[in-house]
């Protein structure tokens, strides 16, 4: 069976810019044309409004000069208006050369805000497409308001589209501006259009105000619509419009019949650039794109996937440029752990492996995300701490640090079943734990080795919140030696390496 091509046109850097707080350059804007037409592989992109500034007319100018030296002008598109061809003469100066004229689609809408009739606006158009056809500017036209013109004035709405079939126009673009349909009212309208001016080109474009937009598009395809207005990352006014990656996704795998252009593997890429360049961070949930869609948590979900791979579905993570990953946690239990040390290389028998499980749900308890980068932290800190028995037991302490005041603290050390309680300052937090820690050992008539060196260390990459270790080499009468602590709290993570010192000095 021969597979129906749909195009794909991404509005990103027009209507996904009417994203509240977002405003590309035009530097952006050009990087973001080149990658959605070269990389992507969208059909079209539309990159602007005529009219709205300086700054947009440069951005279109540059994108427009390379689109024509990359046989790609056709396919770069500009939002104008009926405005007697005031947005054609702009689109001239500027160099492009498709127009997307956004006219009335709803009785309401031309009698309330352009306060028309229907003769009147269809004059209008016919001029502006006229005055286009002479400079060299083929022409679309949106009907804005549509579905609630099909839903309230459907009787406009195809007296409207009996006169743009006779225009010379390459799309009508049907826009659910306000996000209202069904995906029931797509089929329903679509298809009765479709029926009715079958040598006519369609463009769905869906907005996601009751978060049906993906929905919607399924519909509208499967009732004949040729074209479908995307966004990255989902982009654009209110809620957003139909989201590019998860679209791609559904009609990869489930209409078969249907075909596009867009490369998978490259829309992570561009979600990241999007994201990046406007500020605003894609939701660790989001379908294809976000952090977490890869991510197993549950340790039963890991089991499974290693016997047959029973939590998988096609959405396999390499189709998108990503890697599945094993979160580590309070549930992740052995099956993700060993999933990660496969990832890093390492090996560790039964027993080890049952230590790091519960030092990582331990960890889980304080602190909600640990990394595969934490791994060798953790697994060295259990088993460096095989290595002692515990008879020194830093029970608690209390630190405090306050502007203008020395730092201080009080600690509780058990020895030998005894428990010795001191208080100190010193120059930081560790500082003062080692002075309280000295005047204890004092009333034992005990010395402390001396501290040669400190490092710390965060996996690479790492937030602020990450696992910290702490590594401390020690002096004392007979030796040399180095203890590790491992901590979310880079104090505390040296606290626990000196108490390792105190069981094995």
């Amino acid at each position: 069976m021969e597979r129906r091509t749909i195009e794909i046109m991404d509005t990103t850097l027009r209507d996904g810019e009417q994203t509240s707080g977002v405003s590309f350059s035009a530097s952006e804007k050009l990087t973001m044309a080149k990658l959605l037409l070269d990389e992507l592989k969208v059909d079209r992109i539309e990159i602007a409004s005529a009219r709205v500034s300086a700054g947009e007319f440069q951005s279109v100018k540059q994108i427009t000069q390379w689109a024509q030296s990359m046989g790609y002008e056709d396919r770069v598109e500009v939002l104008t208006f009926v405005d007697k061809g005031l947005s054609v003469a702009w689109m001239q100066e500027a160099g492009a050369k498709v127009q997307n004229l956004l006219t009335k689609g709803s009785l309401n809408h031309l009698t309330h805000q352009l306060k028309r009739t229907p003769e009147q606006h269809f004059s209008e158009i016919a001029e502006v497409i006229q005055l286009a056809e002479k400079a060299g500017i083929s022409t679309n036209v949106y009907l804005e308001d549509w579905s609630n013109g099909m839903r309230n004035s459907p009787d406009y709405v195809f007296q409207f589209l009996d006169f743009l079939t006779t225009q010379p126009l390459k799309r009508i673009l049907l826009p659910d501006t306000l996000g209202v349909l069904t995906p029931s009212e797509t089929f329903e309208f679509i298809d009765r259009i479709i029926r009715r001016y079958p040598n006519s080109h369609f463009d769905f474009h869906g907005h996601n105000d009751y978060d049906l937009s993906v929905a919607n598009v399924m519909e509208a395809l499967k009732a004949g619509c040729h074209g479908l207005h995307l966004t990255v990352n989902g982009m654009g006014e209110r809620a957003g419009n139909a989201p590019l990656a998860s679209v791609v996704a559904v009609v990869n795998d489930f209409l078969p019949q249907l075909k596009i252009n867009v490369q998978e593997n490259s829309l992570f890429k561009v979600s990241k650039l999007v994201s990046a360049f406007t500020g605003f961070g894609i939701p660790a949930n989001k379908p294809i794109v976000g952090d977490n869609v890869f991510t197993q948590t549950a340790g039963i979900h890991a089991d499974g996937d290693n016997k047959n791979n029973l939590y998988f579905n096609n959405l396999l993570p390499e189709r998108f440029g990503r890697k599945r990953k094993y979160a580590l946690g309070k549930t992740s239990g052995k099956a993700n752990i060993q999933k990660n040390l496969q990832e890093l290389g390492l090996t560790l028998n039964e027993e080890e492996l049952k230590k790091v499980t519960q030092r990582i749900i331990e960890l889980g308890d304080k602190k909600e995300r640990v990394t595969k980068d934490d791994l060798p932290y953790i697994i060295s800190d259990v088993l460096d701490s095989e290595n002692y028995q515990q008879k020194v037991v830093i029970k608690s302490y209390v630190l405090t640090h306050s502007k203008g005041l020395k730092p201080s603290t009080t600690v509780a050390v058990e020895i030998d079943g005894e428990v010795y309680e001191e208080n100190a300052q010193g120059d930081g937090q560790f500082d003062a734990f080692m002075n309280a820690l000295r005047k204890v050992y004092r009333t034992k008539k005990w010395q402390l080795p001396t501290l040669t060196d400190y490092a710390v260390r965060i996996p690479p990459g790492s937030n602020s919140d990450a696992l910290c270790e702490t590594i401390i080499t020690w002096q004392n009468k007979e030796k040399e030696f180095t203890t590790r602590g491992l901590d979310s709290d880079q104090t505390v993570s040296a606290i626990k390496a000196t108490e390792k010192m105190l069981n094995i000095s």
